[in-house]
């Protein structure tokens, strides 16, 4: 059921949002050069698949957890996209794709290898990843694993189909910061 819910809604948001993505591509265009951000995250069962988001940060940053980045990394259009969580819409094609949901634990890098650990203890890789969940609208970021992988568990074992749709909500009405920069979204 979430799984339909998730490809449908990806797919109407793709759709309906398309004038949107075509204005923050070329804003992003003039921006960095580079609009799109790919990169390789820990999916479901411990598996890589590439996430997509509109670059918020200059193109030669270093790939790190978004808490160690450097906060003059970040562009003014950046800034905008990351308090707007506009740089995340373009993850709804990963959730078409069928590599995340709407609503998961946030995809962690291959190198974040205590979170990874942490979250293998709890069974959290037993899904897939999501845009948002209960870390994110509790403002509980990747800088603290354990933390996080608790959270995520806990998300995982009462998740249902209100708690799913109220974390969405949740996100879009502002709630929650995610993964922060420090010295910029903190």
């Amino acid at each position: 059921m979430i799984r339909l819910i998730d490809f449908l809604a990806a797919l109407v948001g793709l759709i309906l949002l398309l004038p949107l993505f075509i204005v923050l591509y070329l804003v992003g265009l003039v921006d960095t050069g580079s609009p799109l951000f790919r990169q390789e995250r820990v999916g479901r069962g411990r598996r890589p698949f590439t996430l997509v988001k509109f670059r918020t940060m200059k193109k030669d940053t270093a790939s790190v957890a978004t808490h160690l980045a450097s906060a003059a990394a970040i562009t003014p259009f950046g800034r905008f996209l990351r308090r707007t969580k506009l740089d995340e819409l373009p993850q709804l094609w990963n959730v078409l794709r069928g590599d995340m949901s709407l609503v998961g634990p946030r995809p962690c890098l291959y190198n974040q290898e205590e979170l990874i650990a942490e979250r293998t203890e709890r069974g959290v890789f037993d899904v897939r990843p999501g845009i948002t969940g209960l870390a994110q609208i509790n403002e509980i970021d990747m800088s603290t694993p354990e933390l996080l992988a608790r959270t995520d568990a806990e998300m995982i074992r009462s998740l249902t189909l209100g708690a799913y749709i109220r974390y969405i909500i949740l996100t879009i009405t502002g709630k929650g910061a995610g993964d922060r920069v420090r010295g910029v979204d903190s």
